[in-house]
């Protein structure tokens, strides 16, 4: 009797390599070397997320139920993934039904086609986006610009970036590593007509804005928009902001383009009394977002009369077949872990590489693109781009417990680099350890780093392959004497006896 064999199920695909914006193009120690000398970015950053901390301590702690409404929304995305499939299925089922088109993206590549085709057929050479970090993350503009296609983003700290030909430094506030006086100067230099006599006053600097954005709201037949939220049960998309920029671009244009997640989808649209709690405060420290805009399909005279829905996987399925990392996918992109990290205050948000910074960049980028995709992939670096403090897990505002998500990844990466010095290094030590005699003598051996110490006690240099590790710290002197030698010597016995006494006669008067 013969038997066929199917053969087992494949892991989804990741991210290609090579495109959008999942990748640097060094390792994050590299890149965080060079953004620590700049002191301007220190400063902005800092000032920034303590700003941001401080407005965001003070809105949930009104809220007395603040976490039980973390539970409720960690439970609801639990359960989003664990329904995924049927939740997608519903939700292009009721966008069709409302006059709405769904199409679906494998990937950065398939998604920047589609749209750019449903650009073209409208015969429009613009377009005007709201941000979008969906967008940002396939590469959407560079690939419009490719084919003659202008994007123009529309959300200030987006437009400044986009000005500046920078990229986003941040989830929530792209432009936080620039001041005023420097957006000022980006104004002065990019925007057509500007007034020359333009200074650093905000409201000022926001007039400018609007006055160039205006032309492109009232002209521009076609927009882009990402989505916070798709719901299934409605077909329902929503997206937040503070601007009223978004609102602009969703209702002018006479077609809207959403590229959307396939993780941003919710079961219900009850399911939005939680989250438009949890993310104006766990984002920008307010008790409600200035601007929620919602959509459902098409409506006959009022609005956009063609919507398209993009929704992208671009190894988001690989992501979710990670028993453990899949809970990353709960993330809605608040920025609460960015604003707690001491790593990335520091460093910032280009050492990342991705789009996506901060904590929960270091542990969805690598699920979403991979970390071996090439020799020394700069994404393999990300998991340990954390002190593993565990601030980002009480500040996230769906509980994802990204420290052990960043364990886990490092356990991933060991396993999959193969034999590196450092396993070299814990094989020989645990060849040591395994044999006291061999052990006593390494102990013995290791007594002459003593040579190394200064003055003060501490080893500032080691040589070669051990300077990696003094480059950034010092290390104490190995003790004159081992713990073990000190246990087998009369004092240490003395010692022990009389601790032996000392307990024995303590017991003796509590009786």
């Amino acid at each position: 009797m013969s038997s066929t064999f199917l053969g087992m199920p494949a892991t989804p695909p990741r991210s290609p390599y090579g495109t959008g914006h999942l990748r640097g193009d060094r390792n994050f120690p590299a890149a965080a070397h060079d953004e620590l000398r700049n002191e301007q970015l220190r400063s902005n950053l800092g000032k920034a997320t303590r700003t941001i901390r401080a407005k965001r301590l003070n809105v949930t702690g009104e809220l007395p139920d603040w976490e039980q409404l973390r539970d409720a929304g960690s439970a609801i995305k639990t359960d989003t993934m664990n329904r995924l499939p049927e939740l997608l299925e519903q939700l292009e089922r009721k966008v069709t039904e409302r006059g709405g088109t769904v199409h679906w993206a494998r990937d950065g590549v398939e998604a920047n086609e589609i749209v750019a085709r449903l650009v073209r057929a409208t015969g429009s050479k613009e377009v005007i986006k709201v941000k979008s970090m969906a967008t940002q993350e396939i590469g959407l503009n560079e690939h419009l610009e490719s084919i003659g296609i202008t994007p123009y983003e529309t959300d200030l700290a987006e437009l400044i970036v986009q000005l500046a030909h920078d990229k986003p430094s941040h989830i929530l506030v792209p432009a936080i590593h620039r001041n005023r006086d420097e957006i000022r100067q980006i104004f002065l230099k990019e925007i057509p007509g500007v007034d020359p006599r333009l200074d650093n006053v905000p409201a000022h600097l926001a007039a400018a804005a609007r006055a160039y954005l205006r032309e492109k709201f009232m002209t521009t037949k076609v927009a882009v928009s990402g989505a916070n939220f798709g719901i299934a049960e409605t077909g329902t998309l929503s997206v937040v902001e503070s601007e009223g920029n978004g609102r602009m671009c969703l209702t002018l244009p006479d077609t809207l383009i959403t590229v959307m997640g396939i993780e941003k989808v919710l079961p219900r649209y009850q399911d939005l009394e939680v989250f438009l709690q949890l993310l104006p405060r766990s984002s920008t420290g307010e008790r409600m977002n200035p601007y929620t805009s919602m959509w459902t399909g098409v409506t006959p005279g009022d609005g956009p009369q063609g919507f398209h829905l993009v929704l992208l996987d671009n190894g988001r399925t690989a992501a979710l077949a990670d028993r453990i990392g899949r809970e990353a996918l709960n993330c809605i992109r608040c920025s609460a872990c960015l604003n707690v990290c001491p790593v990335y205050e520091r460093a910032g948000g280009h050492a990342y590489g991705s789009t996506y910074p901060g904590p929960i960049g270091a542990v969805l980028t690598p699920q979403l693109a991979g970390m071996h995709a090439a020799k020394d992939d700069p994404n393999s670096s990300l998991p340990y781009a954390s002190s593993l403090c565990g601030a980002c897990f009480d500040a996230c505002p769906v509980k994802i417990d990204i420290p052990s998500l960043l364990v886990e990844l490092r356990h991933q990466h060991t396993e999959q680099s193969g034999t590196t010095a450092e396993k070299l290094a814990m094989k020989a030590a645990a060849g040591v350890m395994r044999r006291p005699k061999l052990f006593t003598a390494a102990q013995k051996a290791a007594g002459l780093g003593r040579v190394l110490a200064g003055r003060d006690g501490q080893i500032s240099h080691l040589p070669p392959p051990l300077n990696g590790w003094s480059d950034s710290r010092d290390t104490a002197a190995p003790p004159k004497q081992s713990f073990r030698a000190w246990l087998a010597s009369d004092e240490g016995a003395a010692t022990m006896r009389a601790a032996a006494d000392d307990g024995r006669n303590q017991q003796q008067e509590e009786k």
